[in-house]
């Protein structure tokens, strides 16, 4: 069977890059037989691969007649690498020679000898080698995935108690000291609570000010040129053209910085704010010209006029502040403020990270609880007690600053301006019959259909992309266009649909009459000349009667489609504001048909509905459910007692879409291919163990080792851990007895500073942790360092420098064991050790989900 094109051959030629750490002795394969018949099988998951060592001579495959009886089957020469041994490496399988065939139907051991005899007696005695190994379909898959994650790396939030450490330790063991750094954790959670208000702030005010005067240009255009008895030349062109100049242009400016300046700002910033708290370091995430190109990048995409808001990406810019805070000193600007210097490894940074997302949360919403619920069910992987307190008073300070800035900016003087994402209060508390409960439930299911449905489009919308547009100007362009057809198609239904109120019933700011009576206004124009957070709000408090069944259904089916349209342009957005605003809308439209078919149904309250249909469509699409009730609570002001409706209808509404598909964070994360640990191991890796996802051989280093050897591994292989070991039979160092584990950094940075043990008088009184710590977060590279002839026969003493208790597992251990020791832990590196504590193998973050 000729294997298909888009598909790994069915044989594989691999040729040895390292025949001396790969010895090959005893080959088992599978008859030919047996071969044929699980290769004719389109069903069938087994493939073959080769391995053969780099000197066989490439003109004996051409005419050894072993080489034709496979001559139907494509051969494909591969580099065989050594084992993973870090978050960047690639996890190919690197297993000893002899393996098993049992897997393969039909094979037996005798055959396989006969066909390697017969194999074995055609070469030359240098070329009888080869190594076969076996590998499913689905493997071949994974490895693809796995090569297209490569970008990221494992964060080190297992701290290295080396000996360096515990004397820092033992130095600050006293009470002064411990109490010390405990108080600047709590001033550098409230810095982090003050500082995202105060952004958030900003951000707010200038996109208040930029689309009032937008829109209220927008009005006056459209008052003058529409064409009547004393005006019969207006055009209504011309105020079209001008709407289509000022969203276009913000939404050029904001999608050319995001994507030549800073793509990782694209989107709303939570997924990558979820990886790195998962311990993906995804690259840029958390740098100061991030946050500059976010926050612009949100303000121009707002006053443009997409469907988006500002509030996702809030979350993305407190992380951002917490990060740069917390290390006392900014790489960008490459000025070290000597402040905060125990905090500078990614396990202290973390915790703050997780800090700045809850106080952007609070931000956005005037929800410190809300904000400190998000962090825990949405966005963090780790938590403990403490960290608990200090996120939720970071979340109360974020809250408190920006209710006072934001209040005193109004002319409030009751302190009631609580967030961006403010949706003002109900005149009357909102009650609830019992009835009214699968009514609710209704809700919640339609809200998780139409927010699976949402999230497939998305998802196959970005895949389009994705393939097709790759070009930086073809991406803002493509921003460009998806205003100008948002544009196009407001006008569309503004023109067209008469939809026109009385005065005063409305609270729009820009009451447009286009083609009304004196004294009223166009109700469509009123729910398009605002931003998408004024929409929500006036969905939620308009008065009955305040829209047509029409024009609220073409609202609803046309935002629908332009959020999912917008939600993955090159431009800085959220998602939770277009969610809301088009659950509030089919909510609202929902009520008005019943009350239309039950004019007596006193209950039937449109903002009531409004408000169970953003939440309905909010829990389908982003499939929160805790955090999200107490947001919508606490940026409403409703009473407790509606707590078990919204609860109720986000419950069902989370159901229902996890049936179909995942969340929109979750996918996010998915398509682009980001190794983020799920809470529970993947349903086929139960019943496996540590020996069957483990690699191997390991690259190892000795406990005393030559400068040169870890020189040169660390310029041939990307791994960023490594086992030390000792107890080494000869130079096979993959078979050491485990003493520790030392990272790539830190032997990068004893290379770089000359911590050799000739010259250990020199360095010894004057290296700390502090050494490892003042390079941190951008350790230098292997390529800066020059290995001098004099150096090359110096020696590396690891025993200070490694981690001496690094966790390990046995060959025979579960993988659901090993995967929550893993992921409890925030390990990057777990060994696997046989009976005699000696390396067996290694495993990653990418062993639990590409193998």
């Amino acid at each position: 069977m000729k294997p298909k094109s888009d598909e790994k051959p069915l044989i594989v030629l691999e040729e040895s890059s390292d025949t001396a750490s790969n010895p090959t002795n005893n080959v088992n394969i599978p008859n030919t037989g047996a071969l044929a018949s699980a290769v004719d099988d389109d069903d069938d998951e087994q493939l073959l691969s080769v391995s053969i060592d780099k000197n066989l001579d490439n003109n004996f495959y051409k005419t050894n007649p072993t080489k034709e009886k496979l001559n139907n089957l494509s051969i494909e020469e591969t580099h065989q690498n050594s084992a993973a041994s870090g978050g960047s490496s690639r996890n190919s399988e690197n297993a000893e020679p002899s393996v098993s065939t049992d897997n393969l139907p039909g094979t037996s051991q005798a055959p396989a000898q006969t066909v390697a005899s017969t194999l074995s007696a055609s070469l030359p005695q240098q070329q009888q080698n080869p190594t076969f190994r076996i590998r499913s379909r689905t493997a071949a898959i994974n490895e693809h995935l796995a090569s297209q994650s490569e970008n990221f790396e494992s964060l080190d939030y297992d701290v290295c108690e080396n000996v360096l450490f515990q004397k820092e330790q033992e130095r600050i063991s006293s009470t002064r000291f411990s109490l010390r750094k405990d108080i600047l954790r709590w001033i550098i959670f409230i810095q982090i609570g003050i500082i995202t208000a105060l952004i958030a702030c900003a951000i707010d005010i200038v996109i208040e000010e930029l689309s009032s005067l937008k829109y209220e240009f927008l009005k006056h255009s459209v008052d003058i040129n529409v064409p009547h008895q004393d005006n019969p030349v207006g055009d209504l062109a011309i105020p079209y053209l001008y709407w289509l100049g000022l969203s276009m242009l913000p939404v050029a400016l904001g999608a050319a910085m995001v994507t030549y300046i800073e793509p990782i700002t694209a989107g709303s910033g939570i997924p990558q704010v979820k990886s790195y708290l998962n311990g993906v370091k995804v690259p840029r995430i958390v740098r100061i010209k991030t946050l500059a190109v976010k926050s612009i990048g949100v303000i121009t995409s707002v006053v443009g006029g997409l469907a988006g808001g500002k509030e996702g990406p809030m979350i993305h810019a407190g992380a951002v502040v917490a990060a740069g805070i917390s290390q006392g000193k900014s790489t960008t600007f490459v000025k070290d403020f000597r402040i905060f210097k125990a905090f500078r490894d990614d396990h202290e940074k973390r915790d703050f990270v997780l800090g700045g997302a809850a106080a952007g949360v609070a931000a956005a919403f005037g929800s410190p609880i809300g904000g400190m619920l998000f962090s825990l069910e949405e966005a963090a992987s780790f938590w403990n007690q403490n960290l608990i307190w200090r996120t939720l008073v970071a979340s109360i300070i974020s809250s408190f600053t920006l209710n006072i800035v934001l209040s005193a900016y109004h002319g409030l003087g009751d302190f009631t301006f609580t967030g961006l994402f403010n949706l003002g209060k109900f005149e009357q508390p909102l009650t609830f019959e019992y009835y009214e409960l699968p009514i609710f439930m209704i809700f919640g299911i339609t809200g998780g259909l139409l927010g699976a449905l949402w999230n497939m489009l998305n998802t196959k919308i970005n895949k389009f992309r994705s393939r097709f547009i790759k070009f930086k100007f073809g991406k803002v362009m493509e921003a460009v266009l998806v205003a100008l057809i948002g544009v196009s198609l407001a006008c569309t239904m503004i023109y067209f649909i008469n939809d026109c109120r009385p005065l005063g019933n409305d609270p729009t700011d820009y009451p447009t009459q286009l083609f009304c009576e004196d004294n009223e206004y166009n109700a469509v124009a009123a729910l398009w000349f605002q931003t998408p957070e004024a929409t929500v709000r006036s969905l939620f408090h308009d008065p009955p009667g305040s829209h047509k069944i029409l024009s609220l259904t073409l609202f609803t089916l046309i935002y629908f489609l332009l959020s999912c349209f917008t939600f993955g342009l090159n431009v800085s957005l959220g998602v939770f504001i277009p969610t809301a605003l088009v659950g509030a809308a089919w909510g609202r439209l929902v009520a008005m048909v019943a009350y239309y078919v039950f004019p007596t149904a006193a209950f039937l309250n449109p903002g009531k509905y409004a408000l169970i249909g953003a939440a309905a469509n909010l829990g389908g699409v982003l499939r929160m459910t805790i955090s999200l009730t107490v947001i919508l609570m606490e940026t409403t002001g409703i009473e407790t007692s509606f707590f078990f409706p919204l609860i109720i209808t986000l419950i069902s509404a989370k159901w229902v879409g996890d049936y179909f598909n995942e969340g929109i964070y979750d996918i996010q994360v998915k398509v682009n291919h980001v190794p983020m640990l799920p809470w529970e191991p993947l349903p086929h890796y139960m019943g496996l163990k540590a020996s069957n996802i483990m690699s191997s051989p390991v690259v190892c280093i000795k406990l005393r080792d030559k400068s040169k050897y870890i020189y040169d591994i660390l310029n041939r292989y990307k791994h960023n851990g490594f086992p030390v070991v000792d107890d080494v039979e000869g130079n096979d160092r993959s078979k050491g007895r485990v003493c520790g584990i030392i990272l790539r950094s830190q032997l990068i940075v004893i290379l770089l500073k000359s911590l050799y043990e000739e010259k250990k008088r020199f360095w010894i009184n004057e290296t700390s942790i502090q050494t490892f710590r003042d390079v941190y977060p951008r350790y230098p590279s292997i390529d800066n360092v020059r290995m001098h002839d004099d150096k090359v026969n110096y020696t590396v003493n690891l025993d200070i420098f490694m981690n001496p208790s690094p966790v390990c597992s046995r060959e025979h251990d579960s993988v659901q064991k090993i995967f929550n020791k893993f992921r409890a832990l925030g390990l990057r590196h777990l060994i696997v050790v046989d009976k005699e504590n000696r390396v067996s193998g290694i495993i990653t973050r990418k062993d639990f989900l590409y193998k």
